[in-house]
């Protein structure tokens, strides 16, 4: 991957579908947010190669997870499994950087799948509290968290509120308790060689993010899942001032395209000299790409 010649980073990215399994032709469900979420631009159904193909044609490269496909929860029909994430990266390795996602309730919370996964060539892991139903500080996770800690790998962290659910009945029955990012503050504590990073704007505790991310030196914020121009000014505020070196291009992709979300960050308050350190240089320098 040639960094120098890319025009950013995407840290936050969604895989669409299996390239590897017939295409699911019945249709979104009630319950499938990324199918009922992502039709407008047509980019919800990508395959990791059509996604690799999309992000080369705008010089971005993006961290894109796959799923635990042999977890104790089931996935929806056609999703892109960790090791076909790592295989596509393999494939696309000027655009990929590939991220892995475990099903934290696996024998051993997981460790093992995650050597396993590590070995195989992940670069970083995904986390969804919220929809997983655990708090991050969960003892019972520190198990796989001791492993990824000692490979110096990235733990990106779903916080705040999530789309999963939203407006069904009882939201699916996801608690949103779980995405409050104050828990994180006890992992940075108990596991300072892993970096964390939390992932988008976190409604609707913003300041209690950016409070773990100027008080913890290895704790990162992602910028995905919304518009730019719909920020919180003192998450922009932080952004250009004491959290410009940690603070991270996001999209959301597809939910939200690397497309829309760019042309709205150039409408944003950042100051010029932030903007390609969000964009590019904070990532490239925490996932060991260089700048």
């Amino acid at each position: 991957m040639d960094v120098s010649k890319l025009k950013a980073i995407d840290i936050h990215v969604h895989a669409g579908v299996s390239g590897k399994v017939p295409r699911d032709s019945s249709g979104p469900t009630r319950d499938d947010t990324l199918s009922r979420m992502t039709q407008r631009g047509g980019v919800g159904g990508q395959t990791p190669d059509e996604t690799a193909e999309f992000y080369r044609q705008r010089n971005v490269a993006c961290a894109m997870w796959g799923v635990d496909t042999g977890g104790t929860r089931p996935q929806r029909p056609g999703a892109v499994s960790n090791d076909e994430m790592i295989e596509a990266a393999a494939r696309h390795p000027d655009v990929f950087i590939p991220f892995v996602w475990i099903d934290v309730w696996r024998d051993h919370a997981g460790a093992d799948e995650a050597r396993r996964l590590i070995d195989a060539g992940a670069r970083g892991f995904k986390f969804h509290p919220p929809t997983g139903g655990y708090y991050a500080n969960d003892q019972r996770l520190y198990e796989l968290y001791e492993v990824i800690a000692a490979a110096r790998l990235p733990a990106l962290f779903h916080t705040g509120q999530t789309a999963v659910g939203q407006g069904a009945g009882a939201g699916g029955g996801v608690r949103l308790k779980y995405g409050n990012p104050i828990y994180l503050d006890d992992v940075a504590v108990d596991f300072p060689d892993m970096p964390i990073i939390m992932a988008h704007p976190s409604f609707p505790w913003q300041e209690e993010a950016l409070a773990i991310a100027l008080h913890k030196a290895q704790v990162y914020i992602d910028l995905s899942g919304w518009s730019p121009k719909y920020f919180p000014p003192l998450l922009v505020q932080y952004a250009n001032t004491l959290l410009k070196n940690k603070v991270l291009f996001g999209s959301d992709h597809p939910m939200i395209t690397v497309d829309r979300w760019m042309a709205d960050f150039d409408g944003a308050a950042f100051r010029d000299e932030v903007r390609p350190l969000i964009l590019k240089e904070n990532a490239a320098k925490l996932l060991g790409l260089g700048a």
